[in-house]
């Protein structure tokens, strides 16, 4: 098509077309280009977070009534609530005569993401407060959900799900069995958004990502990647947070620009960490944990005592003693042998595992050795006790 302008004689024309579009075919080609790819790498909108999109929570105070002589035990704030409710409905009737066995007092949790319009659906947890033994087969009455000013911006109400029951009569001579948390429930959907809650991405033509994990490596490798796309549009101003300046002529499409921003793909910094977890036994381990030269001996040390009852009593007939019992103890110890393996340098996480479980040593074992190597120096990685 060019050319066949240029052999009309229309050359000054199309020069004049030509240098008109050049402005928005420099922002074309910005926004257009293709992101920049690494091998293994992982895309940004699963690195980041960006600076003003952020959820806000929400509480509120209601009622769960139906709950069929399972709610509240009749506290005063349960039955001036129940009071002030019927209030609204025309109904006076004094606080200290209502009965609250059937309904409960309860709090309701929620978070409302960035740029959530009127209308949208959330979810909810509703938790009681009082001394309520479940919640299931309750419904949640109309309950206002407020941010931190106060204000109302979603209301919720319906049937709740318990993920837990219980069972039984309770009491002196009677058992209970109960499952989970029955005084815990959740609405999926249970809460309507009543009004927005502003939210600015956009700053003086610049856009702020923020790493849901702080490092300084990260945040100059993420730099990288979007200079590498969008040439010199990113700064890595800390360990946390970058600066990505929008193209010229594409602040009237911010949203087009994060969607590809947030394509581009980054291998991020793992440091060398590992998570124990005394209470479950959990052991977790970064791929870049390495430990030194060491020697390492563990051996179990049991102990057991058993506490018995004997039963001392005359003969058969016997006209003199008396029945008597006697407590004895029977005290074991027990250890198994354990030999003394030197480890040689582990540069990867798979290795350590394999030394170690060739050790034959339990979960509990491997943190008390993980421990005792990190006072030793030997082990060249973060260690986080839970």
């Amino acid at each position: 098509m060019l050319h066949r302008y240029l052999a009309g004689g229309q050359r000054s024309e199309v020069r004049g077309q030509r240098s008109a579009l050049r402005p928005l075919l420099a922002v074309l080609l910005a926004l257009s280009c293709w992101p920049y790819n690494s091998a293994g790498g992982v895309p940004v909108r699963d690195l980041v977070v960006i600076s003003g999109a952020r959820d806000n929570q929400l509480v509120g105070y209601g009622l769960v009534v139906g709950l069929a002589g399972e709610g509240d035990k009749d506290p005063i704030y349960t039955k001036q609530t129940i009071a002030n409710i019927l209030q609204r409905y025309g109904v006076n009737v004094p606080a200290a005569t209502l009965s609250a066995k059937n309904i409960a007092v309860v709090l309701v949790t929620a978070d409302i993401p960035a740029f959530a319009k009127p209308g949208t659906r959330l979810d909810v947890l509703v938790s009681s407060m009082g001394d309520a033994k479940t919640l299931q087969g309750g419904v949640l009455l109309q309950t206002p959900l407020l941010g931190a000013d106060n204000r109302v911006y979603a209301v919720a109400q319906g049937p709740m799900s318990v993920d837990g029951f219980i069972a039984g009569q309770g009491g002196a001579g009677g058992a209970t069995v109960s499952k989970n948390h029955p005084t815990v429930a959740t609405m999926i959907g249970g809460a309507i958004v009543e009004r927005e809650i502003p939210a600015t991405i956009v700053r003086e033509n610049t856009i702020e990502l923020l790493l849901r994990e702080g490092s300084f490596t990260t945040a100059a490798r993420l730099a990288g990647a979007i200079n590498q796309a969008f040439t010199n549009a990113a700064r890595a101003v800390d360990s946390t947070s970058v600066l990505v300046h929008i193209p010229e002529g594409g602040e009237k499409f911010p949203v087009d620009f994060i969607a590809r921003l947030e394509a581009i793909e980054v291998i991020p910094d793992t440091p060398a960490r590992i998570i124990i977890n005394e209470r479950t036994g959990t052991i977790v381990a970064t791929a870049t944990t390495r430990i030194s030269n060491c020697a390492v001996s563990h051996g179990n040390l049991t102990i057991t005592i058993a506490r018995n009852l004997d039963v001392s009593q005359p003969n058969a007939f016997s006209k003199t003693g008396t029945t008597m019992v006697t407590p004895s103890t029977d005290t074991k110890v027990s250890e198994s042998k354990g030999a003394l393996v030197t480890l040689p340098d582990l540069p990867t996480v798979e290795k350590v595992a394999s030394a170690l479980n060739a050790l034959g040593v339990t979960p509990r074992d491997m943190m008390a050795i993980f421990k005792a190597m990190k006072q030793a120096g030997a082990l060249q990685a973060e260690l986080i006790i839970r």
